[in-house]
């Protein structure tokens, strides 16, 4: 079983987004180990795992693998990030577990009731087949949100060239993200309702996230008690490979001021 562990101090877990690997994130676990312990590790569906997966589970296998992973790195309680497609998943993993979950970040995150929109369905039909079709659109979404983060034309050369690189050494698969999209649509999430655990929404701004619209990320404010929300300046969806050191400096501050919090609360 392949469990990244880097950094120390307070231990956060890096769950991935649609993509399964976490390789696609690498300038984010660069940025927070050099701030705090960072776990992350790849979707169990995906072969480099090494964790084990029934397709007839669904989504219910990333609440096992995460069980596992906690238990590999020798962890108790930790601070759950979740990005993208794997943000309700943690959320629903806090609300199971929540002595494993001590506080939550839920970045960019699909919301719990988020259905299939008629693009989705329609790419779902023959990923394969479809995925070029996809990808010619990625710029349109992305560049907005790239030049914003990265002013100068050498940096968003470099950010590009390095996102390039690691997919093409963490290949992804389409048939296994369509597969994914359509767990969660099966899966019938849990009311958050009794989540206590501090909870950060962190989002891009609203007119450059192209991928989920930060309001939809925001629906969590309204179900979740404890929750806050924290807008990534110049950012979009994503922010955590853009301005991977100040999303860091963000979900640290937060993990320093719940651990404070919970300091003062048994003191």
């Amino acid at each position: 079983m392949q469990v990244i562990d880097r950094g120390s101090g307070m231990p956060v877990v890096l769950m991935p987004g649609l993509q399964g690997r976490w390789e696609w994130m690498a300038p984010t676990v660069d940025a927070l180990a050099a701030r705090c312990r960072v776990v992350t590790y790849s979707l169990c569906d995906e072969p480099s795992s090494g964790f084990p997966c029934d397709p007839d589970r669904g989504i219910d296998n990333y609440f096992a693998q995460l069980d596992k992973v906690l238990d590999r790195a020798g962890l108790d309680q930790v601070v759950l990030i979740g990005v993208s497609y794997s943000g309700p998943i943690a959320a629903e993993f806090a609300l199971r577990r929540p002595e494993r979950v001590r506080a939550l970040v839920l970045v960019s995150a699909l919301p719990t009731d988020w259905t299939l929109n008629p693009r989705a369905r329609f790419y779902l039909r023959a990923p394969w087949l479809l995925s070029p079709l996809f990808l010619l659109d990625a710029p349109t979404r992305a560049l907005p949100e790239i030049r914003a983060a990265l002013p100068a034309v050498w940096q968003q050369l470099q950010f590009c060239a390095g996102q390039v690189s690691r997919a093409a050494r963490a290949t992804v698969s389409p048939a296994r993200m369509a597969a994914r999209l359509r767990w969660n649509e099966q899966h019938q999430f849990a009311d958050l309702t009794p989540l206590l655990q501090p909870v950060l929404v962190m989002t891009g701004e609203d007119d450059l996230d192209q991928v989920v619209p930060p309001a939809l990320t925001r629906r969590y404010l309204a179900c979740v008690a404890n929750a806050r929300h924290q807008v990534l300046a110049r950012t979009g969806h994503l922010g955590l490979l853009t301005r991977p050191a100040e999303f860091a400096e963000l979900v640290c501050r937060f993990v320093d001021e719940t651990s404070e919090n919970g300091r003062r609360a048994t003191a």
